[in-house]
């Protein structure tokens, strides 16, 4: 199920996405001329980072129609937006480069998703991503399953599905050899880090974070909800000096058509 995001406010709280994603690009060996599509690209931030390292064409694709329109600021010559669902991807020997970062954890079939990047890939073709994986957010998600089991609460989830996927490294490695790159590589980074402060910490919290949690809860529970979800978050992750820990454990992978 794709989720409606606030591309503006999720460009003011993605200052750790952006930092693991700037990481990606300084790895990426860019001759020039590279046609490249970036999947997931939120609000495009980082796609027009990797538009002005190449004279080929970039495009970058979100579910999100808030993500595209925040999106468009960045648009150039050589560069383009396009609301299209990841799960569609149907492209076939087209892209120099397939890169995604902070996205496609929220991705549920990724045998599907990597068949299907493969063919988009011309022969030579290099994949990128970057997401999340097994042990991230461990504050939140100890939260928001506390929250969604409140009484006040509990019916609004009753068909609920868990909205990401997290897999181990050893758990991707295996479905990377299903899929015949002619190499490929898959690790896991510790990216744990604090937020500056409370604030800052709930403006994440607000985008993405609870997203899919919030369209499911009634229009006048919504804010009981959210205010149970940041004042326990803030309990349980403020230090001293206050600023606020999160576990961000990223799954990393490069591959070759």
């Amino acid at each position: 199920m794709a989720h409606e995001f606030d591309g503006k406010k999720y460009a003011a709280a993605s200052a750790h996405q952006k930092e693991w994603g700037a990481k990606l690009i300084q790895e990426l060996s860019i001759s020039g001329t590279e046609r490249i599509l970036d999947l997931g690209c939120g609000d495009g931030a980082l796609t027009s980072q990797l538009a002005a390292l190449t004279q080929g064409t970039v495009i970058g694709i979100d579910a999100s129609h808030g993500m595209i329109e925040a999106a468009k600021s960045h648009q150039a010559d050589n560069l383009s937006f396009e609301v299209y669902d990841i799960n569609s991807l149907d492209f076939e020997s087209e892209f120099d480069v397939v890169f995604s970062n902070a996205a496609l954890h929220w991705i549920k079939s990724h045998k599907a998703l990597l068949g299907n990047v493969f063919r988009a890939l011309k022969s030579g073709g290099i994949l990128k991503f970057n997401f999340a994986g097994d042990g991230n957010c461990a504050n939140f998600f100890s939260v928001v399953k506390e929250a969604i089991k409140l009484p006040q609460f509990v019916y609004s989830f009753s068909d609920f599905e868990w909205p990401w996927y997290m897999p181990t490294v050893g758990e991707y490695a295996l479905l990377m050899r299903g899929i015949p790159f002619t190499e490929s590589r898959v690790w896991s980074e510790n990216a744990d880090r604090y937020f500056a402060d409370a604030e800052t910490m709930i403006k994440w919290i607000d985008q993405p974070s609870l997203v899919p949690f919030m369209k499911l809860v009634s229009d006048e529970r919504k804010e009981d909800f959210r205010q149970f979800v940041i004042e326990r978050m803030i309990q349980k992750t403020r230090h001293a000096d206050g600023r606020c820990f999160e576990t961000f454990r990223r799954i990393n992978v490069v591959a070759r058509k």
